[in-house]
């Protein structure tokens, strides 16, 4: 094991420590990032630790490779099918809106309508999962361990109140190259290390397809400074940064 993930590993124990609590809960997407927390979660709190499948209309090689991940580091993992859920509160919320006049609602352009039309629902999903998340993690005793790296925090790449919602985020200080180094000293499985990333909010979805740049990008922009990228990406990457603040904060509050 490497200096850095036994670093971190020691720094997720002595948090649980701190809290008082007694182990690890980590949600598994199936995606490097989970595969890696659950590996340095197996180090810090080895025997108490807990992954979380919960499909949702999702990709079924999504939660065939979050089993791979929980078998690898031999970390039982229990299924949560949130799919009924979903689509029974989907069915009440749009029930709901019906009720608002339309002039209530923003007008969007025409390239705009496709993904904000996906958000409002794609982003029930990971709450969803955060409040299951909590729900094991409460009755165990045990953190929910977040799997949000550097390079998508940096610019709000996470759902608020959803997959945002941790007690503890070991992969904050963690460009993405630096996680995919992480996963191979961990031996992540190779399927898993090498998929495209993706949230899974739909199907199809990918992050990079969805952020319009490249990790690689975004690390050369947060590594090297807007000089390094073109002035384009350089204005873009900055406007997700400052638009997203929010979701690194507490709310605002008045002042006193």
């Amino acid at each position: 094991m490497q200096t850095h993930s036994k670093q971190i590993a020691e720094w997720m124990k002595a948090q649980v420590t701190a809290a008082g609590a007694r182990g690890i809960v980590v949600g598994l997407s199936g995606g490097i990032d989970s595969a890696v927390v659950i590996g340095l979660a197996a180090l810090a709190t080895p025997g108490h630790v807990a992954g979380v499948i919960m499909p949702c209309h999702s990709d079924p090689a999504d939660e065939a490779h979050g089993m791979l991940a929980a078998e690898r580091f031999d970390v039982p993992a229990i299924r949560i099918d949130l799919a009924p859920t979903y689509d029974r509160l989907v069915e009440d919320l749009r029930g709901t809106l019906d009720q608002l006049p339309r002039d209530r609602f923003p007008i969007a352009s025409a390239a705009e309508v496709d993904v904000k039309a996906k958000l409002p629902l794609a982003n029930v999903k990971p709450r969803l999962r955060m409040t299951s998340l909590y729900f094991v993690a409460n009755t165990l005793n045990y953190l929910v361990a977040g799997t949000g790296n550097r390079s998508e925090i940096s610019i709000g790449y996470f759902t608020k109140y959803g997959d945002g919602g941790a007690d503890i985020l070991p992969l904050a200080r963690l460009l993405k190259s630096e996680v995919r180094a992480i996963a191979r000293e961990l031996q992540v499985p190779a399927e898993i290390i090498d998929k495209p990333p993706s949230a899974g909010l739909w199907l199809g979805q990918t992050d990079e397809g969805e952020m319009g740049f490249t990790y690689a990008e975004l690390e050369r922009y947060l590594v090297e400074g807007p000089a390094s990228v073109s002035p384009q990406l350089a204005e873009r990457i900055d406007k997700l940064a400052r638009g997203s603040e929010h979701k690194r904060a507490m709310p605002p509050m008045p002042p006193k």
